[in-house]
């Protein structure tokens, strides 16, 4: 059998937004392409927290506090710098509600840089958050 991988093979790692990654990469220097470059690493940052390869909250908080500081030096809109830390304070805690929120705001606020396919690898995140909202909320 061809198709199939021996048993001590591992699966093939997967990447979560290669459209947002292709996205940033198209934009001219500037202004869009830092937007979806913000937007790309907070949605990367916020993939952290999923399970089932969940990093531990202190190691998150680590990653939001080095990216808060990347985020000075870049030049985003107004509106979208404030969702942006939000979101990346958010990163660092285990509450899927407050996350999935946070990023619906940075999806809103950067909606004009954001194509359709990068704009639903963002949506699949929020749902996929929501979800893991709903569960903590039974539990």
């Amino acid at each position: 059998m061809l198709g199939t991988l021996p048993p001590y093979a591992l699966a093939a790692p997967t990447f979560r937004f290669p459209a947002l990654a292709s996205l940033a990469g198209r934009r001219p220097l500037g202004g869009e392409r830092e937007m979806a470059l913000a937007v790309f690493v907070g949605a990367h940052l916020a993939a952290g927290a999923l399970p089932p390869a969940s990093l531990p909250a202190s190691l998150r908080a680590t990653r939001a506090t080095a990216a808060r500081s990347w985020l000075t030096a870049l030049a985003l809109p107004a509106p979208l710098r404030p969702l942006l830390s939000r979101l990346l304070d958010a990163t660092a805690r285990d509450d899927f509600a407050t996350l999935a929120t946070a990023l619906a705001g940075v999806v809103t606020a950067a909606d004009k840089v954001l194509d359709p396919a990068s704009r639903r690898e963002l949506e699949t995140l929020g749902r996929d958050m929501k979800r893991l909202a709903e569960g903590q909320e039974r539990e």
